[in-house]
């Protein structure tokens, strides 16, 4: 039987990079490490590291162990969840990543809801970028995933997904408002831009359609918060890009407005609650989605926009 200690060892030494890091967030001594996964080694006849640079990094064998370690680990948890289900017990704990875009959304009623529906389910919700969420999702460190714009990834399951395009939002008396159409980037040249930085959904959205219609950003701002974001263009200094429900409290204030993209990549962003593939849920992460799924604007619907022009959309037939 495989020793789990030196599995969960490997994991930690292949996340850090080094025996000395996982040894020091694992709290014991290197030797220590060490001495589990030579055991490990010689047990098995392969080798599960190898140095890299001036850190170690998994051999094919390695990976494919931690992975098995990661999914035994995430089953074990999914069944202990059914039985307590089964015993009409509502304890649980759901970890979740959770983009900066979304926070306000999750903690107004949806979350409030969420624990005074189940008091016994303990929730962890770290802020991530998309990229490092989906590595999160990837690793096991979190259940679920909150993720704006995500590349297409086979190792990730989407449980929701809501059409939530990435739009421009300007000052509330900003000369682009004149423009009777959709604004294309080559538009926003002469005014001065505020990006989020490229580990974001957004940034690399935006990245890629530049790319493709060869026009140079230049970002007189750049952040990792969409609130610093927000306050460029609600001072009037700039504008940028967010999805149309991140700023709706704005919006309703008179503090922002918002314009469509001409560029269909941005016009078919996507929302999505992510988990890894090929992993079941536990009880309380799966009641977790379904109630966000009806609880949070992001998630229960496209975007108003696009829900508006489906209404004129019907009207009009």
């Amino acid at each position: 039987m495989l020793n789990q200690r030196a599995l969960a060892y490997l994991g930690e030494v292949i996340r850090r990079g080094s025996l000395r890091k996982a040894a020091a967030y694992l709290d014991i001594d290197a030797s220590a490490v060490s001495r589990q996964l030579k055991g490990l080694e010689e047990c098995l006849g392969v080798a599960v590291l190898e140095r890299h640079g001036n850190g170690v990094r998994a051999t094919q064998a390695g990976r494919l162990l931690v992975e098995h370690y990661h999914a035994q680990r995430t089953a074990e948890e999914a069944v202990l969840s059914q039985l307590m289900a089964l015993q009409g017990l509502e304890r649980g704990e759901v970890r979740i990543a959770v983009g900066e875009g979304f926070i306000a959304d999750l903690i107004s009623a949806p979350l409030q809801s969420f624990m005074a529906a189940f008091p016994g389910i303990e929730l962890e919700v770290l802020m991530a970028g998309v990229n490092e969420a989906i590595s999160l999702v990837k690793d096991s460190e979190v259940d679920l995933a909150l993720l704006y714009a995500p590349p297409v990834d086979p190792l990730l399951h989407p449980h929701v997904e809501t059409r939530q395009p990435l739009d421009l939002i300007v000052p509330p008396e900003h000369p682009l408002l004149a423009l009777g159409r959709p604004v294309t980037l080559a538009d926003l040249t002469t005014w001065p831009l505020g990006l989020m930085d490229n580990c974001f959904g957004m940034r690399q959205m935006v990245n890629l359609v530049a790319q493709q219609e060869r026009v140079h950003l230049q970002a007189r701002l750049r952040t990792n918060s969409v609130a610093v974001l927000k306050n460029f263009v609600r001072s009037g200094i700039g504008v940028t890009f967010m999805p149309e429900l991140t700023v709706m409290e704005e919006i309703r204030q008179g503090d922002i407005r918002v314009l469509p993209m001409a560029h269909q990549a941005l016009n078919g962003a996507r929302a999505q609650i992510v988990s890894r593939g090929g992993r079941e849920l536990t009880v309380a992460a799966q009641a977790c989605v379904d109630h966000l799924r009806r609880g949070m604007r992001f998630f229960n619907a496209d975007s108003p926009r696009l829900l508006d022009a489906q209404g004129v959309a019907l009207k009009a037939t």
